[in-house]
């Protein structure tokens, strides 16, 4: 293996692990905020489950963006080309980290109200969704530039 192979799997799961601890970073705290809401009124389950659950997506997208970089691997990549992998992956493990925990952040806030106001569930999923775009717009970049190779 040479240095740059090295260097394109550490890209890679850098990647892979920022996106997944921004995912869990914002379902732990749209867990913890629908757990307390579900205790006082089990009803609104689905209501908050998609709330719950948007921040998962970031996760997702690590992956994907893992299986199509891997493509790009090989056991006889310079130095120079592991560190372009590398660079090529980090628009998703930037946006899915930031995005994961702050989507979180303001799903938990969007779960609250539910918890008061029945009648906004589906109103409120457009906040947390408005924060999921930038997180498609790494995914997409680093689709775009993967591809480049």
């Amino acid at each position: 293996m040479t240095t740059g192979y090295v260097i394109g799997v550490f890209g890679i799961v850098l990647c892979v692990l920022a996106c997944g601890v921004g995912s869990s970073i914002g379902l732990f705290k749209t867990g913890s905020a629908a757990a307390g809401v579900l205790g006082e009124n089990p009803k609104k389950f689905g209501k908050v489950l998609v709330l719950v659950l948007l921040p998962a997506t970031q996760g997702i997208y690590g992956f994907i963006i893992a299986i199509i970089a891997s493509g790009s691997l090989g056991t006889e990549m310079s130095a120079m080309d592991g560190w372009t992998l590398f660079g090529m992956v980090m628009p998703m493990a930037l946006s899915g980290l930031i995005t994961g925990i702050l989507q979180g952040k303001s799903a938990v806030n969007c779960i609250y109200a539910v918890g008061k106001q029945d009648s906004l569930g589906g109103k409120l999923i457009i906040y947390p969704a408005m924060i999921e775009f930038y997180a498609i717009l790494g995914l997409i970049i680093s689709i775009m530039l993967i591809a480049l190779v």
